[in-house]
C-alpha cells in the first residue's frame, strides 16, 4: 500500500488533522470539563466519602472540599511533569513516538479513574492521566507546525482550539445526561472511561503518518526528510522547492547549532531565552485571562451566584461552551489573513471589557436585567477567548522557538499552561468566597495589561517559514526589536541570505554571524 494511505499535499494534512489532532485535543478538552459535573453525583460521593461535599456535615464539609479540590487539581500537577518530560523525550524519540507513548499513558490513567474504588487509586489515576495529557499537548502542536506549509500553519494549529472547545462541550453534555442517573456508579464511571476510545484512535493512526521533516534533518536523515516534504507539498522529491526547503532547515541548524535543551536558558545570537519567555508568556496569558474560572466553575457561577436551579445551570454551562468551537472556526478563517497579533490584541481587549461588564452586572442583586446581561457576557467571553487564545498560543509557542530547542520550549510553555491552570483552580473558590463580584475586576485588569504587552513585544509570524522567524530574532538587538523587524523583513530563503558552510565545502562567509554585535 502507498505510504500515508496514498494521500499527499492538502489531503494528507487534513487526514492528520482529523485522525490524530482532532481526537487528541478533543480528549484534552474533555478532561478539562468532565470532572466538574460528576463531583455532585450521589454515587460518586458514596464511593469517595472523603470528597463528599453534598451530604457531609458542616464540620466535615470544609475538610472534604479541600480534599476534593486537591485531588481534582492533581491532574494539572501530572500535566506539568508530563510537559516537562518532553524536554528530553521530544528530540530523543521524535514527535510521533512521544504522541503515541503519552496517549497510551493517558489511556491508562482514564481506565484507572473509571475503575477506582478507593481514594488512593483515584489520586494515582489523576496523576497518570495528567502526565500523559501534558505530554501529547506539548508535542502535537510542534508536530503540526513542522509539517504545515507557512500559509496554512496558522489555520492547521489553531484548530486545536476548536477541538478543545468541542471536547469541553461534549464532556458537559455527557455530564448533564448522566446527572439523571444519580445513584448508579455508571453515572460517573462511563464518562471517565469514554475518552479511552479517543486515545485509541490517536494511537492507531499517529504512526501511519509522516514524522516531522525538520526533526529528521536534525537527526541527519536527509533523504527521508526530502521524501516527507515532497509528500506534504505534493511535488516531486527532486524538485527545486524541496532542495531549497532542506537547505533552509540545514542553514537554520548551522547558524544555531545542535546544543542541548539548556541553551534555551541562554540568550546568544538567536536570543533563545527571549524566545522562551515569549512562548511562556503567551501560554500564561491563555490561563490568566480567566478562562478557567468561567469553564471550571460555570455551573457554580450559574447556580450559586446567579441563583439559577441545578438543571438550568447545567444546561447553560454546557451551552456556553458551544461558543468555543464557533470562536475556533472564526480563528481558523482569519488567522492566516489577519495575523496572530491582531487576534491576540483584539481578543484581549474584548475579554477585558467582558470581565468589566461581568463585575458590574453581578454586583447587582435580584436584578433580572443584570442577570440576563451577565449570562450573555459569559457566553461572549468564551467566544472571544477561543478566537485569540485557545489554539493560537500553542501555535505561537512553536513558531517563535528555533528547531534545536522547539521541543524543549514547547514543553516549558505547555508546563506554564498547566501551572497557571492549577493556580486558577486553587484560588478561584477562595476569590469568589472572599471578594465575590470584585474577583472579575482582577481579570479585567489582567486582560487590559495583555494588550500593550502583545503590541510591544510579540512579533508577527504570519505567513513566514519557521526559518524566516529565526531570522527575525537573529537581526534583533533587544526585546523591542522583533515586532519592528517582523514588519520590515522581506520574504526570503534563509539559505540564500546566509552562505553557511553546511556541506563542508567552505562556502563564502563561513563566519556569517561575526558581523552581528554580541547581545
Amino acid at each position: 500500500m502507498a505510504p500515508y494511505f496514498g494521500l499527499r499535499g492538502p489531503s494528507l494534512n487534513r487526514a492528520i488533522m482529523w485522525l490524530v489532532v482532532c481526537p487528541a485535543f478533543v480528549t484534552y478538552g474533555y478532561n478539562q470539563g468532565v470532572m466538574g459535573g460528576l463531583l455532585t453525583l450521589e454515587s460518586f460521593a458514596e464511593t469517595f466519602p472523603q470528597m463528599n461535599t453534598i451530604t457531609a456535615s458542616e464540620e466535615d464539609k470544609t475538610y472534604n472540599s479541600t480534599i476534593q479540590g486537591t485531588v481534582v487539581a492533581l491532574y494539572t500537577v501530572g500535566g506539568i511533569f508530563g510537559s516537562l518530560s518532553c524536554i528530553k523525550l521530544g528530540d530523543m524519540l521524535g514527535r510521533r513516538k512521544v504522541i503515541l507513548f503519552t496517549s497510551f499513558i493517558s489511556m491508562i490513567g482514564a481506565i484507572l479513574m473509571g475503575t477506582s474504588f478507593s481514594l488512593a487509586q483515584f489520586i494515582v489515576a489523576r496523576l497518570v492521566l495528567g502526565y500523559g495529557t501534558g505530554g501529547y499537548v506539548a508535542t502535537v502542536p510542534v508536530w503540526q507546525s513542522e509539517i504545515s506549509k507557512p500559509n496554512k500553519r496558522g489555520a492547521h494549529v489553531v484548530t486545536d482550539g476548536i477541538f478543545i472547545g468541542a471536547g469541553i462541550t461534549f464532556a458537559l453534555w455527557v455530564d448533564f445526561g448522566f446527572y439523571f442517573v444519580k445513584t448508579n456508579s455508571v453515572s460517573w464511571r462511563f464518562p471517565l472511561v469514554f475518552q479511552v476510545l479517543l486515545s485509541l484512535m490517536v494511537m492507531t493512526f499517529v504512526m501511519l503518518f509522516p514524522e516531522s521533516p525538520r526533526w529528521l534533518v536534525k537527526r541527519g536523515r536527509i533523504e527521508k526528510a526530502r521524501e516527507i516534504l515532497a509528500a506534504l507539498e505534493d511535488v516531486d522529491i527532486q524538485s527545486e522547492q524541496i532542495t531549497l526547503d532542506i537547505r533552509d532547515i540545514e542553514t537554520s541548524l548551522a547558524l544555531s547549532g545542535n546544543g542541548s535543551w539548556k541553551d534555551m536558558l541562554k540568550m546568544g545570537d538567536q536570543r533563545l531565552f527571549h524566545r522562551t519567555v515569549l512562548a511562556c508568556m503567551g501560554q500564561m496569558f491563555q490561563q490568566m485571562c480567566g478562562i478557567n474560572l468561567i469553564t471550571f466553575y460555570a455551573t457554580t457561577i450559574f447556580q450559586q451566584y446567579l441563583k439559577l436551579d441545578p438543571v438550568q445551570s447545567r444546561i447553560l454551562a454546557a451551552s456556553m461552551c458551544l461558543t468555543q468551537p464557533l470562536g475556533g472556526l472564526l480563528a481558523y478563517f482569519t488567522i492566516d489573513r489577519l495575523g496572530r497579533r491582531v487576534l491576540m490584541l483584539w481578543s484581549a481587549a474584548g475579554m477585558a471589557i467582558s470581565m468589566a461588564i461581568l463585575a458590574g452586572t453581578t454586583s447587582l442583586q435580584d436584578n433580572t436585567g443584570s442577570l440576563v446581561c451577565a449570562v450573555v457576557f459569559l457566553f461572549v467571553f468564551e467566544f472571544i477567548f477561543t478566537v485569540g487564545y485557545s489554539g493560537l498560543t500553542f501555535l505561537y509557542a512553536t513558531e517563535v522557538a528555533p528547531l534545536q530547542c522547539r521541543a524543549s520550549i514547547s514543553a516549558i510553555s505547555s508546563a506554564a499552561v498547566w501551572t497557571f491552570n492549577f493556580l486558577l483552580a486553587e484560588v478561584t473558590p477562595v476569590g469568589f468566597a472572599t471578594i465575590d463580584w470584585q474577583y472579575y475586576i482582577i481579570f479585567a485588569v489582567l486582560n487590559a495589561a495583555i494588550v500593550p504587552t502583545v503590541y510591544f513585544f510579540f512579533p508577527e509570524t504570519n505567513g513566514r517559514t519557521l526559518e524566516e522567524i529565526d531570522e527575525i530574532f537573529l537581526q534583533s538587538r533587544n526585546i523591542f526589536d522583533p515586532p519592528r523587524i517582523a514588519r520590515s523583513l522581506p520574504r526570503m530563503h534563509v539559505a540564500e541570505a546566509h552562505s553557511v558552510d553546511i556541506d563542508g565545502k567552505g562556502d563564502a562567509s563561513d563566519d556569517v554571524m561575526a558581523e552581528k554585535p554580541k547581545v
